[in-house]
């Protein structure tokens, strides 16, 4: 079975080579890869709603080449919900009109729309657009916790805690997911839209203090030299061009894993023993959330 034709909410879409390996390495196929994004989309959609979505596609698999796409692309349907957001100096952006054309990813068709394109991950902005593209301000805080080799997933939960706590000093309460990579990223909801400025300065300012404090463990600086052994605080996601992957979405690794919602008690026993928190798979994202519900709920 490598085409069928499937009612999604009312719209007739094509979904093709259902039997293509997109995980050699798990077997995992387009098939499957279409069928946790449905069964996950209650979960997910609230977490993309309103948010530009930036695209990366596999359409030969995750051992073969993979490519950014930020633009609708040529023969999006009419239905999906796109928006005209405004850029400065983006090479990515229309030379003519300044602009980049998002798709929002607000109903469960779009995402089967782009799901049937490979497109395995999703990543969004921490701001929200309105009807003419126009940025809402930041309604969020992202801190990327980024281990450099041999730390890992253990270190970035201890260093977890430190954020966690920082991030409460400005009476910012965190939420914790893992990056379906090597990572962790903590949330924080903002009170009222805020400039990707000014978030993107309070989560430096977090950063350094931690670096000071804290520098056998923590470093804020970029360079990929200094990170061996610590955890790189990326405060840079904040910025109003940068996105995160979202919170459900698969990453393109050798096994299919998900950037997944836990709890700081799941935090805990990370920080406390190095096989005690993994990055999941999405078979078992999909048991969690049957289990526990969406771990991310309330958070915008």
């Amino acid at each position: 079975m490598s085409e069928v034709h499937v009612e999604v909410e009312g719209r007739t879409l094509r979904l093709t080579n259902l039997d293509k390996v997109l995980y050699p390495r798990t077997g995992t196929t387009k098939g499957e890869v279409l069928d946790y994004y449905a069964r996950v989309s209650q979960v997910l959609l609230p977490h993309l709603a309103g948010r530009p979505v930036t695209r990366i596609r596999w359409p030969h698999g995750v051992s073969d080449q993979s490519f950014f796409e930020k633009n609708a692309p040529a023969g999006t349907p009419s239905w999906v919900h796109v928006v005209e957001v405004p850029t400065t100096g983006s090479r990515t952006a229309d030379r003519r009109s300044g602009t980049l054309r998002f798709p929002i990813v607000d109903d469960l068709a779009t995402l089967t729309w782009l799901v049937n394109l490979a497109a395995l991950e999703l990543h969004v902005h921490q701001w929200t657009a309105d009807d003419d593209g126009h940025p809402r301000g930041a309604d969020r805080l992202v801190i990327d916790l980024d281990p450099g080799e041999p730390a890992g997933l253990h270190e970035c939960c201890q260093v977890a805690a430190l954020v966690r706590d920082e991030l409460a000093e400005h009476g910012l309460e965190a939420r914790p997911v893992t990056s379906g990579s090597k990572g962790l990223h903590l949330y924080a909801a903002l009170p009222e839209p805020a400039s990707p400025e000014s978030t993107t300065t309070l989560a430096k300012e977090i950063a350094e203090r931690l670096q000071r404090s804290h520098s056998d463990l923590v470093t804020a600086t970029m360079t990929k030299s200094r990170r061996s052994g610590k955890v790189f605080l990326d405060w840079s996601q904040n910025a109003g061009s940068k996105t995160t992957i979202a919170p459900y979405s698969l990453r393109g690794r050798e096994r299919p894993t998900v950037a997944t919602p836990v709890t700081w008690a799941e935090v805990a026993a990370g920080a406390e023993d190095p096989l005690g928190l993994d990055q999941f798979r999405f078979d078992e994202v999909l048991d969690r959330v049957a289990e526990h519900g969406d771990l991310f709920a309330g958070q915008v």
